[in-house]
């Protein structure tokens, strides 16, 4: 395969070095590798594949020749980069929300709508972490009986934040165990003009208020999975939460099908799809939880059961590791499918 330049903007960020530990794991072809981010960070080495590389500041010149860039660094940041990545030639899959409802600019899930990326002019918008997590058990079933009505209720790690909000849960969690007062400055929305504890509590407002009163982060997923799906008929009632858990985003996920399917054939049709594990044993207590989730590639899917109070429902609940396939992964994961379709 051929080997191809490639650039990460954001690389010292969570998900910035998260994506250089999957292209190693990975093995993806790199014939050469620059990593960037803003003035601040610039200068700084990073370690990659045993490799030592320093990090520069973005320029227009640093983008010369590359074949792919992955944007991590924020949606300012990518709309000030984008347009000049793209005329010199690069492949930008950008992880920001910046792009993502755009008419020219594919929103990619390789497992649910993959022959996407042939459409793209140079930008491929990754989507959000809570949608990623969601659309890869609910593609199946849509496939196969079809879905009128999704209501789901989201359990968002700290790490969906970013690295501050985790050392922030650190803190508070060592000042309520020694009795002293807890400091909030980041949750739910940094910019706020109120902020909350995290530790020992659940925040049910993850990014600011917008139409309706749903957040953003909530009209991200009706907006995305419509997209995604390509059914701006599909009804999605979400609520989106945050709690204390360092990694790893669940979903309470209620169906409403157009067919019947039974739990025990939902079971069976997700065993069989891509990028997801089924851990569903009720009588021994076998479901997903985040503990044992982090760190791992696939989405993993329990409790299914029969919704008694419409025709054809389904409850499940979902559990996914939002840095890796509600991020990185899945970025990673694009310019392999756009490089296998000759995309790139």
């Amino acid at each position: 395969m051929k080997k191809l330049n490639v650039a990460i903007l954001g690389a010292t960020g969570m998900v910035g070095q998260e994506l250089l530990d999957i292209l190693v794991e990975r093995e993806f072809p790199i014939a050469n590798l620059t990593l960037m981010s803003s003035a601040r960070s610039a200068g700084k080495r990073v370690l990659v594949g045993g490799k030592e590389y320093a990090v520069q500041e973005a320029s227009p010149e640093a983008f010369q020749g590359v074949d792919v860039a992955f944007f991590c660094a924020g949606g300012q940041v990518s709309r000030e980069w984008a347009d000049i990545a793209v005329a010199a030639g690069a492949l930008v899959i950008d992880n920001t929300s910046a792009f993502r409802m755009r008419d020219d600019v594919p929103l990619v899930v390789p497992e649910v709508n993959g022959q996407e990326v042939l459409k793209h002019k140079g930008l491929i918008a990754n989507p959000n972490c809570s949608t990623i997590i969601m659309v890869l058990a609910l593609k199946p079933i849509y496939d196969r009986a079809g879905i009128k009505r999704v209501v789901v209720s989201t359990y968002q790690a700290v790490s969906g934040a970013g690295g501050r909000a985790m050392d922030e849960l650190r803190r508070q969690t060592e000042d309520y165990v020694a009795g002293r007062e807890m400091e909030a400055q980041i949750l739910p929305v940094a910019s706020a003009p109120r902020h909350y504890p995290i530790a020992f509590n659940v925040i049910p407002q993850i990014d600011e208020f917008a139409e309706d009163d749903y957040t953003k982060e909530e009209w991200k997923m009706v907006n995305e999975t419509r997209k995604l799906f390509r059914d701006p008929s599909l009804k999605v009632s979400p609520t989106t939460i945050r709690i204390p858990v360092m990694r790893c985003h669940s979903e309470s996920i209620n169906i409403e099908t157009d067919q019947e399917l039974s739990p025990e054939e939902c079971r069976e049709l997700l065993k069989d799809a891509p990028g997801v594990v089924v851990i569903d044993d009720p009588g021994q207590q076998q479901y997903p939880m985040p503990l044992w989730v982090a760190g791992r590639d696939e989405v993993y899917v329990g409790r299914i059961r029969r919704d008694r109070t419409v025709e054809h429902g389904l409850n499940l609940w979902v559990v996914g590791d939002q840095v890796r396939k509600g991020a990185a992964l899945n970025a990673v994961q694009i310019a392999e499918l756009a490089q296998k379709l000759g995309a790139i």
